[in-house]
């Protein structure tokens, strides 16, 4: 198996796509965070109002915003131009939630690390915002869903 940011020497490199088209892509991932009734219970209609704001609103904001500069903290991904990023949260039981984040390019390179850096920067803004109820909380699962777009199509669903 070869590494794309390897180059001949073995050293890193950041894959150079100009020769690739500009082709329409799309990424989803999902994250799943456990966060106990202790705080689950505390959320009344999807949301919970803190001192530091609206949980959920503040948590999409956040991914929003992690998901436009993965490039700065994910050392070999490209700076994108996205064309828009779409987070969803859900309750799914008195214990758990889901956190989806879509994101989508036209561009050379797909956006995967985007959706992953989005979900997961949502799910660490929940903590951090939920930690005074309770430090129970944990991130299970971050994993890409979906990926349209470019040489190949996955569904991981």
């Amino acid at each position: 198996m070869e590494f794309s940011h390897i180059n001949k020497n073995n050293q890193p490199k950041m894959v150079n796509v100009s020769d690739k088209d500009v082709t329409k892509r799309k990424a989803i991932a999902r994250a799943t965070m456990f966060l106990g009734k202790e705080v689950v219970s505390n959320f009344n209609n999807k949301e919970l109002l803190t001192k530091k704001g609206p949980v959920f609103q503040t948590a999409i904001v956040a991914g929003i915003q992690a998901a436009k500069k993965t490039s700065e903290i994910i050392p070999m991904c490209h700076p994108l131009l996205i064309n828009g990023v779409d987070i969803d949260i859900n309750i799914l039981d008195e214990e758990n939630i889901e956190v989806l984040c879509s994101v989508t390019i036209e561009g050379k390179t797909g956006v995967e690390m985007e959706a992953l850096t989005g979900a997961s920067a949502t799910c660490l803004t929940i903590y951090d915002m939920c930690k005074s109820i309770s430090q129970k909380m944990v991130i299970q699962e971050v994993k890409l869903l979906e990926k349209i777009g470019g040489k190949s199509d996955i569904k991981n669903v």
